[in-house]
């Protein structure tokens, strides 16, 4: 249930006095009587006097955005229109980010709070000393009874409530405490989930609770009852999470690592994850807001200070690896949380970077060996939670789950294994390594570590099935893609430019786009995309759209290797010939010199599939996919290349931008 901290009909709030609404405002808030808070209510509430005096309905101030962590300013409900008032007192000007502030609530509340999501939603800005402007009302091209957001002085907020309410005003009464009861399920980012989580150890707030969503808390709870259980049994146990893409994998290994913050409780956690663009932008955020936060209660702290102790709580995998490497001693924490742990390197790939770049001859160990040592150190207990994404080694090295498995029978049979059921599927390639496992090592199977359904977006709960569906050419593709296409748009273009509109037109508010390419898309360049280019993947994640170098931009692209484990609201996939459908399945090639050469390797074959398969499961609200004509007079781009993989998605029968 959403709360407020004033609420009353329109008929009583006129009849009250504005020391008595402060007075209850500041009550409800706990908030102290800080002189430019009650100058803005006063201001608020003078003008909302004045504009609501020939209307009946229901007003809430300080209405909250639980996600976002903030309140809106004023939400006026009168006969069916739900109007979202951002007061700017003072302000002559409509600045873009207060345009966004106001857009990014009624966004939050169409998306995420049920009764919003059929009623009309009205966002206005009311910058009150700006000039008298004209307004014009638009409704967005999605169709979802959002209107564009408003821009008005106090003068004429008064016409702006009764133009809109001459043209859509129905005879339908929205009953104002059915609405604030309705259920409010949002599905925050990795980075917003991140920050909740570390502020507040709590993230059930920002989350969804419906039916969906209770796998992620079952299996958090399945973790953190085996972490318990191994403290006082004095047991050493390794559990292995499975989930489809998007599930909340990472947001459980969050959950459990803030969960066991308390260093004084002895069972103390780190996060760690090889995912090295992940763990910047994350140790970023989390930084970055923490110097807010600080700074919102009166305290001074640097921007290192605050850097060092978000460090403690999520790490570099390979930094953790080799401080261990030249410290004998058991790691401080019992608990390690390893991210995309298929993602971890193999015995041959970890020997050969230990010599070549450490200087280290006589290392011998694959890196989940190594992991699993630095934990075995302890004499009394100790918990590996591995957490696993079917089908997403990218990059050459990357062992996949069997080498986990491997470790345990070859060195650590005294650990028990914990394993999800869905670890036999065929993505995961471990079926024959568990049986081989089971006849030496205790292995218990349990169904709460499996997280079967997407929480990337409220829209997308089908769109991994879609993806898995479409690279394995199955043909329930057709059905799948029938069955998400209008909750969540996916069209296809040969033009890149149409598709950068498309993105611009679809994203609202503070919604972040961008374009992604597979790291061996190398004849791009003629659309202006050089994958050779390196960006800075923090600031084109959480830049904003002043910054040419953020994914606002359009300019940078971000390959798969930037964006394993994050998420875009809205993305375009610009698709090359390094992976071509044909009837006989895919071909993959690499380019070489001057020319497209066919990849032999089957492990290379699988990172390229699987590179576009994260591609592809990135956008939380929807996608673009731009496969370019190809140009007949250039031999690296002739239009063969690109012509069968669009004929095929056509086929499919996704819609043609």
């Amino acid at each position: 249930m959403l709360n407020y901290y004033y609420s009353d009909k329109i008929i009583d709030f006129l009849q009250k006095i504005p020391e008595t609404i402060i007075g209850e405002i500041s009550i409800k808030g706990r908030l102290g009587h800080i002189s430019t808070e009650l100058r803005a209510w006063e201001s608020q509430i003078k003008i909302l006097k004045e504009v609501l005096k020939d209307y009946e309905g229901h007003l809430f101030f300080e209405f909250s955005i639980p996600r976002m962590g903030k309140r809106v300013d004023c939400l006026v409900i009168i006969k069916n229109i739900v109007f979202v008032i951002e007061f700017k007192v003072g302000e002559t000007e409509f600045i873009s980010q207060n345009i966004e502030q106001v857009w990014d609530y009624a966004l939050d509340l169409k998306n995420f709070h049920k009764p919003s999501h059929e009623l009309l939603l009205v966002p206005i800005l009311v910058a009150t000393h700006s000039k008298s402007t004209h307004f014009e009302i638009i409704s967005s091209s999605h169709n979802d009874n959002l209107v564009n957001p408003l821009k008005t002085n106090s003068s004429n907020l008064g016409g702006l409530i009764n133009k809109v309410l001459e043209l859509f005003a129905t005879d339908q009464i929205i009953d104002a405490y059915d609405y604030l009861k309705g259920s409010y399920s949002p599905t925050p980012s990795i980075i917003e989930a991140a920050i909740s989580l570390y502020n507040n150890h709590n993230v059930e707030e920002i989350t969804r609770s419906d039916a969906d969503a209770i796998n992620l808390n079952i299996t958090t709870k399945y973790i953190s009852d085996t972490i318990e259980q191994a403290k006082s049994r004095k047991e050493k146990i390794i559990c292995f999470v499975t989930g489809v893409p998007g599930a909340g994998k990472t947001l459980v290994g969050l959950k459990v690592a803030t969960e066991h913050l308390d260093r004084e409780k002895g069972n103390t956690s780190v996060f760690l994850s090889g995912n090295k663009p992940l763990v910047d932008i994350l140790q970023e955020a989390l930084t970055r807001d923490k110097v807010l936060q600080e700074k919102l209660a009166g305290n001074k702290i640097t921007k290192k200070q605050a850097r060092q102790s978000v460090k403690a709580f999520i790490q570099i995998i390979h930094h953790y690896r080799d401080t261990y490497v030249n410290d004998p001693k058991p790691p401080y924490d019992h608990v390690a949380i390893f991210d995309e742990a298929q993602r971890a390197w193999t015995k041959e790939q970890t020997v050969k970077f230990m010599q070549q770049k450490k200087g280290i001859s006589a290392f011998d160990y694959s890196e989940p060996e190594f992991l699993i040592s630095c934990l075995n150190r302890h004499q009394d207990w100790a918990v590996v939670v591995c957490l696993v994404g079917g089908g997403q080694e990218i990059n050459t090295g990357e062992a996949g789950i069997s080498e986990w498995l491997s470790a345990i029978k070859n060195r650590f049979p005294n650990w028990e294994t914990r394993i999800s059921p869905h670890l036999f599927d065929r993505e995961y390639a471990a079926l024959a390594t568990i049986e081989e496992l089971k006849k030496i090592s205790k292995v218990t199977f349990h169904q709460n570590l499996h997280l079967s359904v997407s929480m990337r977006s409220y829209r997308a709960e089908n769109l991994s099935k879609l993806i898995k569906e479409l690279l394995d050419i199955d043909k329930n593709a057709s059905n799948t893609y029938n069955n998400l296409k209008d909750k969540y748009p996916l069209v296809i273009t040969r033009d890149i430019e149409k598709a950068k509109i498309w993105l611009r037109e679809k994203a609202r508010g503070s919604e972040r786009y961008g374009i992604v390419v597979s790291s061996q898309a190398y004849r791009l360049k003629p659309l202006a995309i050089d994958i050779k280019t390196q960006i800075n993947h923090v600031n084109w994640f959480l830049d904003g759209k002043d910054d040419i170098r953020s994914s606002y931009f359009l300019e940078d692209v971000a390959t798969e290797f930037q964006v394993q484990g994050l998420e875009l609201d809205w993305a375009c996939v610009t698709w090359d010939g390094d992976l071509r459908y044909t009837s006989e399945g895919w071909r993959t090639y690499s380019f070489i010199g001057n020319k497209w050469q066919n990849i032999h390797k089957e492990d290379r074959k699988k990172y390229l599939i699987n590179a576009y398969r994260v591609l592809l499961t990135r956008a939380r609200q929807g996608m673009v996919i731009v496969i370019p004509e190809g140009n007949p007079e250039d031999h690296t781009r002739q239009p063969q290349f690109y012509d069968s993989t669009f004929n095929y998605l056509k086929g499919i029968g996704f819609n043609i931008l």
